[in-house]
């Protein structure tokens, strides 16, 4: 048999291989810049100016460690988070993990459902007619019965996300103004700090491990997907920070820096507008938004449902119709009816937005807390963190945990 035929088959099956693993990581990620994301980003720009973004990009090796480690996890065991810590360390601890997970996405739905909710209004639409057509997508997506329909259709929504990278180039920002300011940073100053914290929680979502941990489960991945499920995950992790990054670069180079504060997220398509014209900056702008939290709220759903299957014990799997896994559905679907209503009735929430990333941040070293034990206790021995690589991760991750709790205490 001709080499070069036979080469060419296994390198097309390899390629269609890491095709079919990818996804998860990706997902994650573009849920991670979500609505509130943005306005934490948008708010740091406008504020700040370009100080805030070396930390946004020096969090892009942190979220990869971090969610590489729920790669592992859920390959090794087959498990979800929520149950990998109900049969590692008894139902008391899973369920104060499941009060973390419970509490960081539905603080991120108020904040997703807050940004369709804040496009619809850029165009004249009521409230109650985007919020409940955001709501009908959302359980429509998923009462598919499939994990592979659902998240290509989530990669898709989310690619609109790219629209912040062309906002941010037709910004031009002044790369001496960008240099000289990510140098300056006035660390003494509380509302900073407040702001520092803010970018931290929104780019660790408790939500984010025990999704990325249960989908990794649900579609099945081994060993040997083990390599594409990192590249999927670091693709991932250096996407959604650039994105946040953009969001900051446009902020401040349209706003400049001292700005007190932005109102809505109508006010930060408004800004952005000189830039590339009103009607394209709104369009643009929108598109963005509406990808991130659509996405976003999908994702921190199921996480919820996952975990309370996980935890409660009862069926969690998108492969299954929604008669066959009442609960599971259920619980999802009560998720985002909830918020909507929730965001309905309350009439502004950029502040509650900001604030829903801090809580993040002081419930990251519960999460952190959880997946270093669990990578020591039940990874086997080949894929455990160990010498100098364990010893980094447990310094850096603790330090982030630190100033990111420390930041978020009010002065």
């Amino acid at each position: 048999m001709d080499a070069a035929p036979l080469f060419s088959r296994i390198r097309i099956a390899t390629l269609l291989r890491w095709a079919a693993v990818w996804g998860p990581g990706l997902l994650v990620m573009l849920a991670d810049t979500d609505a509130g994301q943005v306005v934490t980003a948008a708010q740091a720009g406008a504020r700040w100016g370009y100080r805030l973004l070396p930390l946004v990009l020096l969090l892009i090796p942190m979220l990869y460690v971090v969610q590489e480690l729920t790669v592992r996890l859920g390959i090794a065991t087959g498990r979800g988070h929520g149950e990998l810590i109900r049969e590692r360390f008894g139902g008391g601890w899973a369920w104060l993990s499941m009060a973390g997970l419970a509490a960081g996405a539905i603080g991120s739905l108020v904040t997703e459902f807050a940004g369709v909710a804040g496009i619809g209004e850029l165009y004249g639409l009521s409230r109650t007619l985007s919020l409940a057509c955001a709501a009908a997508l959302l359980l429509a997506v998923v009462a598919t019965g499939s994990y592979r329909r659902v998240e290509r259709t989530a990669l898709v929504i989310g690619l609109f996300e790219l629209a912040f990278f062309a906002v941010a180039w037709a910004a031009h920002p002044q790369l001496a103004s960008l240099a000289g300011e990510a140098a300056d940073l006035p660390l003494g100053s509380p509302e900073f700090r407040y702001l520092a914290a803010a970018i931290v929680g929104a780019s660790f979502n408790p939500w984010m491990i025990f999704y990325q941990q249960s989908a990794v489960a649900d579609k099945g991945l081994q060993i040997r997907d083990l390599r594409a499920a990192r590249w999927d995950t670091a693709v991932g992790a250096v996407l959604t920070q650039l994105l946040t990054a953009a969001v900051v670069v446009a902020a401040a180079a349209t706003l400049g820096f001292g700005k007190t504060g932005l109102a809505s997220v109508g006010e930060i398509s408004r800004a952005f507008s000189p830039v590339l014209g009103e009607r394209a900056g709104r369009l643009i702008f929108s598109a963005g938004v509406l990808g991130a939290s659509l996405v976003a709220a999908m994702v921190a759903s199921l996480a919820l449902a996952w975990g309370l299957g996980e935890v409660a014990g009862y069926r969690r799997s998108l492969e299954y119709r929604p008669f066959a896994a009442p609960w599971f559905y259920g619980a999802y679907a009560g998720c985002i009816i909830a918020a909507a209503a929730l965001v309905w009735s309350v009439p502004d929430l950029v502040r509650l937005n900001i604030a829903a990333q801090v809580l993040n941040a002081f419930l990251l070293p519960l999460v952190i807390g959880f997946l270093m034990a669990l990578a020591r206790t039940a990874l086997p021995e080949s894929l455990r963190p160990r010498g100098w690589y364990w010893g980094l991760v447990l310094v850096v991750l603790a330090a982030v945990s630190g100033l990111a709790c420390y930041g978020g205490i009010p002065a």
